[in-house]
């Protein structure tokens, strides 16, 4: 976290929840989680610390094109999404991410790279047969 980033019992007990899925879920799935363990909890809280985990690379947030997704594990690594439904699912094995030099970069300042593989998840596959 920042310098001058106060410490929360929410912000540390969502961090518990996330790292402790296998999943990859939107806030409002981790919401729902974390509410039974504090009931009062906002939505809002539950978004605004993901975001600021997110920022501070603590944590890995997926942009799917449809609801952001949150992982509890910050190194990048390469991701397997249901095109049906939106699950996103960790890739077993290590890719390594490929480089591009200057002439390949065309002018862009290159920040990083994700790899993402995507299909039906197990439950899509099955209900579509």
């Amino acid at each position: 976290m920042k310098v001058g980033q106060r410490r929360s019992k929410q912000r540390e007990l969502i961090l518990e929840e996330l790292k402790g899925l296998t999943c990859h879920p939107t806030a409002d799935e981790l919401y729902e989680l974390v509410r039974k363990r504090i009931t009062n909890i906002s939505l809002g809280t539950v978004y605004r610390n993901l975001e600021l985990l997110a920022a501070n690379g603590v944590i890995l947030k997926i942009e799917t094109g449809g609801k952001n997704r949150f992982d509890g594990t910050a190194e990048p690594h390469p991701h397997i999404r249901c095109t049906q439904c939106g699950r996103v699912a960790d890739v077993k094995h290590h890719i390594e991410a490929p480089s591009l030099d200057e002439s390949q970069s065309r002018g862009y300042q290159v920040q990083g790279c994700s790899i993402e593989y995507f299909g039906l998840c197990p439950d899509c596959k099955m209900s579509s047969h």
